[in-house]
């Protein structure tokens, strides 16, 4: 009985994520950067994860809340998204309700209840002073907290309309200068350390 189980649980478990990415897929149509940024950000979320020992179910969860964190940004404008320039103030404003929208297309989903305040949470920062809340410290998930960091780290190494990349080690020294402000002080540490051992073979066809 225990193999067919497994392959239940697994057939469950891969018609999990072809909905989640399918529901990450429409926003694309909006953002093209989005789809690429949630795949990477999930490949680092699962790494710092693993070395935390999480479960495999804390992990699977982390993975879905990763795919899924900025589906909210489908409720923004797409003259916003993908603007050339600098964001205004109020477009600003905008953009920092998609944790809020993400929350709200998702919260009546089962299955991703446990990752709701990781994609609530993931711009929440260290310190107290991100949003939409103004957590800190503890009070962020430790899911919201992995997600905050892999996010960051992507959106630095990663070229947009308004702004050029930065290299894998300038990011990496950026955040480790956020360290115990922005970010959470022990994962900092182990992000840096795997950054540091995955450097060579980390994709660069993403990471140049």
């Amino acid at each position: 009985a225990l193999p067919i189980l497994t392959k239940y649980y697994k057939d469950i478990h891969t018609g999990y994520i072809q909905t989640v990415t399918a529901l990450a897929n429409s926003i694309q149509a909006k953002d093209e950067y989005t789809m690429g940024h949630c795949q990477r950000v999930k490949d680092i979320c699962c790494k710092i994860a693993r070395r935390l020992d999480f479960s495999e179910a804390e992990i699977q969860m982390l993975e879905y809340a990763a795919i899924l964190h900025d589906i909210g940004k489908i409720g923004i404008r797409a003259s916003i998204l993908n603007k050339k320039d600098k964001l205004t103030v109020a477009e600003n404003n905008e953009i920092k309700k998609h944790p809020i929208i993400s929350y709200n297309i998702l919260k009546d989903i089962e299955f991703l209840k446990d990752g709701l305040n990781a994609i609530l949470q993931h711009h929440e920062r260290y310190d107290g002073t991100g949003y939409p809340h103004g957590l800190k410290g503890d009070e962020i998930s430790i899911y919201g907290r992995i997600l905050c960091i892999a996010d960051a780290f992507d959106a630095m190494t990663s070229s947009r309309p308004y702004r050029k990349a930065m290299s894998v080690k300038e990011a990496l020294n950026e955040i480790g200068r956020c360290k115990g402000t922005q970010f959470d002080p022990e994962i900092t540490d182990i992000f840096i350390e795997i950054m540091q051992n995955n450097i060579k073979s980390w994709n660069t066809a993403n990471y140049g």
